[in-house]
């Protein structure tokens, strides 16, 4: 007993400590983040951009801008302006706190959008490497598909996330101001103080509200675990099929120097789509098994999950912020296309790299396909 309350001692410091500086980290990362995803946003829509892959990785930019945008204020308002974690009336105001319901709700809809796109994403990419195409009216369906895909992503993670909305109940408090300036009024005069907060959802415990236990199950199972798991499973097809394919064209095929170019193309962008993939798996897991432990060990809320918050946030921010760098770092096509829109000694002329010639032109739009289709 006295590690564990060694232990949580320390994890209390820590979070304690962590706090003062987690608004400042977080504005950083989002700003970051928002400007980046919207550079993802702008070169992912483009014309010869756009593949089943780009649709669902553009529904990826789109949901952590929003998660981003919301954390702007939260973080501003929670951490910079009111460092302390103590109830105010100038921190908990109706309105401040109203907005806090709205931001967990957002958020904890738009985390669960993102990693069943990352779902999407491994199973269609697989599907794709273990049948490419090269027919127009194919890939223009397979198109269309993905688009449904995010949207309905998008549809049913709202839905699935309606008992969260429920969960969550704001309360008031009122209580006598007895700060040192009216030291000198009697109990009947002093001005009453209203502020908020959530309610005390009891997780863990032997009263904690059956929908409330039956809603954190359902968010640790449907928004967590499960997606992890399919992630896991068709991320390690994904490799194996890709492998299958590369060892396939190297032993049978006489490659020329153009199509080793494409090649070795194709892979980076799949080991790049492997490392969002992987990325969602570090972040999302863990807090999908210390969710699970809140819900079944008394106490784990409290000591462990909570003092832990500040931590997961900003590991899941960076995770969203991360993608641009990804994407220019493994990938030509994506970086050539970010360089003709936005660098002006590039507007007018076409970037050629790694067999890849960047145009306008609607024939160019498929010229680069050989057997897998040519994504990012």
């Amino acid at each position: 007993m006295s590690d564990d309350f060694d232990a949580n001692d320390d994890l209390n410091t820590f979070s304690n400590w962590y706090s003062h500086y987690h608004g400042y980290v977080s504005l950083c990362v989002c700003v970051g983040g928002i400007v980046t995803n919207t550079f993802n946003f702008i070169v992912l829509t483009r014309k010869h951009m756009r593949t089943p892959v780009n649709q669902i990785l553009t529904g990826l930019a789109v949901s952590d801008i929003i998660t981003m945008l919301s954390y702007l204020p939260f973080a501003i308002h929670f951490y910079c302006i009111h460092p302390s974690s103590s109830q105010s009336p100038e921190r908990n105001s109706k309105g401040w706190m109203s907005f806090l319901l709205f931001h967990i709700s957002l958020t904890t809809v738009t985390h669960t959008i993102s990693i069943w796109l990352c779902v999407v994403l491994a199973i269609v990419r697989y599907l794709h490497i273990r049948s490419p195409t090269r027919a127009s009216s194919i890939r223009l369906r397979r198109n269309i598909q993905a688009r449904y895909l995010v949207i309905g992503t998008y549809i049913i993670s709202i839905l699935v996330m309606i008992p969260n909305y429920l969960t969550n109940e704001l309360k008031a408090k009122t209580i006598q101001d007895r700060s040192g300036l009216n030291e000198t009024l009697t109990n009947e005069t002093r001005p009453n103080m209203t502020f908020y907060y959530l309610e005390n959802i009891r997780l863990g415990s032997n009263d904690t509200n059956p929908l409330v236990l039956a809603n954190v199950w359902m968010y640790a199972v449907l928004a967590k675990l499960i997606p992890c798991c399919l992630i896991t499973i068709f991320g390690s097809l994904l490799l194996y099929q890709m492998r299958t394919k590369l060892r396939q064209r190297k032993d049978f095929l006489k490659v020329s120097a153009s199509n080793n170019h494409k090649l070795n193309e194709h892979s980076r962008t799949t080991m790049m789509l492997m490392t969002v993939i992987v990325l969602f798996l570090i972040t999302e897991l863990p807090q999908g098994i210390l969710i699970v432990l809140s819900a079944c060990k008394e106490g784990f809320f409290n000591s462990v999950y909570m003092p832990l918050g500040d931590v997961m946030d900003i590991g899941a921010l960076v995770n969203n912020a991360i993608n641009f760098v990804l994407y220019c770092s493994m990938s030509a096509k994506f970086r050539q296309t970010f360089l003709k829109l936005f660098c002006r000694c590039e507007r007018d002329c076409d970037l050629e790299e790694n067999g890849y010639v960047l145009r306008e032109d609607k024939n160019d739009s498929y010229s680069n396909n050989n057997e897998l289709e040519n994504v990012l």
